[in-house]
């Protein structure tokens, strides 16, 4: 899914790829910008909520994570923007264009907090890949590169999460 942007208007750049290159990026920048908005209150939830044995390490690492897709948030709106478009980050565009599914609000175990953002985060990880694709076959490498740097990042931290459950 991707967010549509206004047809009719960019901010003024001199940044040289093409204008169809630049909206395209912008739609798939607002897309993953919408997700991972999403991803990190689905963390903060998490956060908020988790029960059991291991409270202190999970409440911790949630709030961890939260920060750190917080950075990437910033990354990605700050790319849409540069290309010379909108960035579309509220609580409600989140909520309209993001890929993952609803946080069931009564999660409370730690595994269950560990297995539902195991799957988000391989949901984003995956769409992350397509979005490097897209972008280095459209010749912004900046973008690619970008994508590149968030989806190691996530895909550490799928690890991480992961490594909870085995």
């Amino acid at each position: 899914m991707t967010v549509s942007c206004p047809e009719t208007k960019l901010f003024p750049t001199q940044h040289d790829l093409p204008e169809s290159t630049r909206r395209h990026m912008i739609e798939d920048l607002n897309s993953t910008l919408a997700t991972l908005v999403d991803l990190k209150f689905q963390l903060k939830q998490a956060h908020w909520n988790v029960k059991g044995i291991h409270f202190v390490q999970l409440h911790e690492l949630f709030d961890a994570l939260a920060g750190e897709v917080d950075g990437y948030v910033d990354l990605v709106a700050e790319r849409a923007t540069t290309l010379g478009g909108y960035a579309y980050g509220t609580v409600r565009d989140a909520a309209e264009h993001s890929v993952l599914p609803e946080y069931p609000v009564d999660a409370v175990h730690g595994k269950d907090h560990l297995q539902l953002l195991v799957e988000r985060y391989a949901t984003v990880a995956q769409k992350l890949r397509g979005h490097i694709d897209e972008a280095s076959q459209a010749g912004d490498q900046g973008t690619a590169d970008l994508f590149t740097e968030i989806s190691r990042g996530v895909d550490l931290r799928l690890w991480f999460l992961e490594s909870h459950l085995i």
